[in-house]
């Protein structure tokens, strides 16, 4: 399966912070959800993807080609969804639509006001009168219109109503299903990813903990519940953690076979969500 974006042996250090030996691959034609919790790598990494930082050892490659000698190549081929306007706020859609165009190539403008009408944005208002939701299909607009094979989104959902959210992820699905595009999007809201996302990368501490496709989430982690006397040395390391509580436990487990295996039905094995599963290993790191 061809990658999109390759991560080698990636390092990038800051006083009090550091990416050590990072290694992330995003898969052509599929959403990555990039989720971690503040101060995690996580806007470093998108940072180094977009040419912004450089890596102080390792590869970042986009379409099999590296920065360094490709750099016009792959900005033409990836679009941005930023979190809020990057956009000279006196200008209206029809001046950015002048700026923009020629730096792409690919530039279409049928294809651009096909959008503004699809996502009913206004030609002739300037942007500082557009919501965040508004804002936010701009940038989207202009991402598709100049072709862009791969879109990175910075919590593109953050701040916007809940219907508007559930449209905007509606929309980036139907953008998914011709095959040709691929989204990697960071953000904090679990559950929107958990709705849409084909693949997880979860970053903790400057270290990738996980890369792996929602399948398998849900095919091996679980949340567990059960009395504290099924409790011993043995039987806890089945779990990432464990919650004591005078009721029984509550667990994270990460290989739900084995907890079958140890436990059988006098255990409630429950899905477990990605906030789960962020909350477990955070309290893990805590430990």
């Amino acid at each position: 399966m061809e990658n999109v974006i390759e991560i080698s042996n990636v390092s990038k250090k800051f006083k009090g912070f550091s990416i050590d030996n990072l290694d992330l691959q995003v898969k052509k034609g599929y959403i990555t959800g990039f989720i971690g919790a503040n101060g995690a790598g996580k806007s470093t990494t998108i940072k180094m993807i977009m040419n912004l930082l450089k890596p102080d050892t390792g590869e970042v490659k986009l379409f099999g080609l590296d920065y360094k000698t490709h750099e016009k190549e792959i900005k033409e081929r990836i679009g941005f969804v930023y979190d809020e306007n990057v956009f000279f706020e006196g200008l209206n859609l029809k001046d950015i639509r002048k700026i923009v165009g020629p730096a792409y190539r690919s530039w279409d403008d049928a294809l651009f006001y096909q959008y503004v009408k699809k996502f009913d944005l206004p030609l002739n208002k300037p942007i500082k009168t557009f919501s965040k939701g508004m804002q936010m299909k701009v940038s989207l607009a202009i991402a598709l219109s100049h072709h862009a094979e791969l879109i990175i989104m910075d919590e593109p959902t953050a701040g916007l109503d809940p219907i508007f959210r559930r449209e905007f992820l509606n929309l980036l699905q139907e953008f998914m299903l011709d095959g040709s595009r691929t989204i990697f999007i960071s953000t904090h809201i679990t559950t929107d990813l958990d709705r849409i996302a084909d693949y997880i990368a979860f970053m903790q501490n400057g270290e990738l903990v996980f890369n792996h496709s929602g399948h398998d989430l849900v095919e091996n982690y679980a949340l567990v519940k059960g009395g504290l006397d099924l409790l011993d040395r043995d039987t806890e390391k089945a779990f990432v953690r464990v919650h004591r509580a005078s009721t029984g436990f509550e667990a994270l487990t990460k290989d739900r076979r084995t907890v079958n295996e140890i436990f059988g039905d006098s255990v409630l094995i429950e899905r477990a969500s990605l906030e789960d599963i962020m909350y477990y290993f955070k309290e893990l790191d805590h430990a």
